[in-house]
Formats: C-alpha cells, structure tokens, sequence
C-alpha cells in the first residue's frame, strides 16, 4: 500500500510539472502574436502618418487630418501623430483642437523632448484663446521638461503679464460694475424720492384746489344777497315807476321818522305845544285878574 500511495504522488508532480509547461509556452506564443500584432499596427501607423505628412505638404489638410485620426486609431500611444495633428489644427486657428491633441500628446509619451514640445504649442493655443492662466499653466510644464528653452521661458513671463493685466481690468470692471450699481440704486432711490414728492404736491394741490372751490363757493354765497339786493332794488323802482305819489309819500314819512328819532317836533307838534302854553298862561292871568278884583271890592259881611 505504501509503495502505490507513493507512486501516486510521484505521478501527480510530474502532471503539475507538464500543467506548468504548457501555460508557459501559451502564455509565450500569445506574447508573441500580441507583440507581432501591436508591430503590425505600429507600423501601419506610422505609414498613415507619413501620408498625412505628404498631405500637408500639398496643402490638402482634410486628407491629412483623415490619416492623422487612421494612424491614432491603429496605435493610439502615438504621440506623434497626435502632436503634429495638433500642429495641423493650430495652422488652421483651430486652438481648442489644437490644444486638446498637444496634451493629449504630453501625456500619452515618455520622452520629455515631446512632452516639452507639446505642452509649449499647448501654451500658445491658449494664447490665441486670451485663456492666460491656462497658458502660464502650459509653459510650465513645458519647462519642467526642458527647463533651458528661452522661447518657452518668455512666452511663460508674456503669458503672466497678460494674466496680470487681465486680472488687473476684471477688478476695474468689477468696480466699475458695482459703482453702476449703487448708482442706479441711488437714481432708484432719488426716482422713488420725486415721485413720492409728486404723489405728495398732488395731494397739497388737490386740497388747495378744494380749498380755492370753497373759497369760490363762499364768495357766491357772499355775492348772491347783492344780486338779490340788485333784483330788489329793480324791483323797487319798477315799484316807484308805477306809484310814483305813493312813493314820495312813504319817502316823506321816512324822512320824518328819522327827524322825530333825534327828539326834533314836528310844525305840528310845536303849533300844539304853543296853543296850550297860551291857553294855561291865559287861564292863570284870568285868575290873578280874578284874585285882584276880590282884594278891591268892600267887606260888608256878603259875598256879591
């Protein structure tokens, strides 16, 4: 039993050892076809990027930007091609394509003479587009990965001046924004101001204008016993017109009444008074007269 069992394993390992060969030789051929594919499509790239080459050299870019997209499509870690693409798309003031291929192109390389080169015409994509920040941004890369260009390192300070100002205007806009604002509040504020004065004098001139129709009404109040006193005195003289004896008599009562209201008599009057003083002066005389006689008559003891 001993020597069976230990047959047995003898035989496994030698299965295990076999499993271990065959998935290495599958593992090398399917390398191997992998590589020789990837070979393949290497090269077929690079021949639709020499096309598109030729392409722009006859100034014939939609067959060139064609070739360029072909040879990506077969191998899409060819910087290269989506470099000079990018080139392609900055001749013809096509930045945002420009720009997208020139990263696309940075990132997708190892090589730092490339990735240099990209992220520089990336920067000048960006300057074209007035996007500064964007631009600095590009330049440094750049230069992180070729520190001596002198063309990158003014481009950098050119971009950051423009940043500079840039930034430099949006505050004077701003400022400018926010000074038309408070003055339109201001304008707001003075427009609600006069008209709330407006709504203020039409009021005050409503009222005096009530007042002054009052001061009318009054006055045609005022006025309408004059003209009553004018219809009236009309009247009279109609009046006088047709009873003329009538009106000198009652004129000469009136004239009267006010004589005897300052205590003057009427010739009447005083013709009476004067009858009557004369009639007692005489009735006292008669009884001196009288008196006198009796005084001069004899006393014989009767009276004759």
């Amino acid at each position: 039993m001993k020597r069976k069992k230990m047959k047995l394993q003898k035989i496994n390992k030698n299965f295990v050892s076999l499993l271990g060969v065959f998935f290495g030789l599958l593992s090398f051929s399917v390398l191997h076809a992998q590589t020789k594919e990837e070979k393949k499509a290497q090269r077929e790239a690079r021949a639709f990027a020499a096309e598109a080459q030729e392409n722009l050299s006859d100034n014939n870019f939609a067959e060139a930007e064609a070739n360029y997209r072909k040879a990506i499509a077969r191998d899409p870690q060819n910087a290269e091609a989506r470099y000079n693409l990018g080139n392609m798309y900055y001749s013809q003031e096509k930045n945002t394509e420009a720009g997208f291929n020139h990263k696309t192109a940075a990132t997708t390389t190892e090589e730092k003479v490339v990735k240099h080169k990209a992220f520089h015409n990336q920067g000048n994509a960006f300057m074209k587009q007035k996007q500064y920040e964007k631009a600095v941004n590009a330049y440094k890369n750049a230069l992180r990965n070729n520190p001596t260009d002198d063309e990158t390192r003014y481009n950098l300070a050119l971009a950051k001046k423009m940043l500079e100002k840039e930034q430099q205007e949006n505050e004077q806009n701003q400022d400018n924004k926010d000074q038309n604002k408070d003055n339109q509040n201001q304008d707001q504020q003075q427009q609600n101001q006069d008209q709330k004065e407006g709504q203020n004098k039409d009021q005050e001139d409503k009222k005096s204008e009530e007042g002054d129709q009052g001061d009318i009404k009054d006055n045609q109040e005022k006025q309408e016993p004059k003209e009553n006193e004018g219809d009236q005195k009309k009247d009279q003289q109609n009046k006088e017109q047709q009873n003329p004896k009538k009106e000198q008599g009652d004129e000469k009562k009136e004239n009267q009444q006010p004589q005897q209201a300052k205590g003057q008599l009427s010739p009447q009057q005083i013709k009476s008074l004067l009858e009557a003083m004369e009639n007692k002066e005489k009735e006292i005389q008669d009884k001196i007269n009288a008196q006198k006689a009796k005084q001069s008559q004899p006393s014989n003891g009767k009276d004759w």
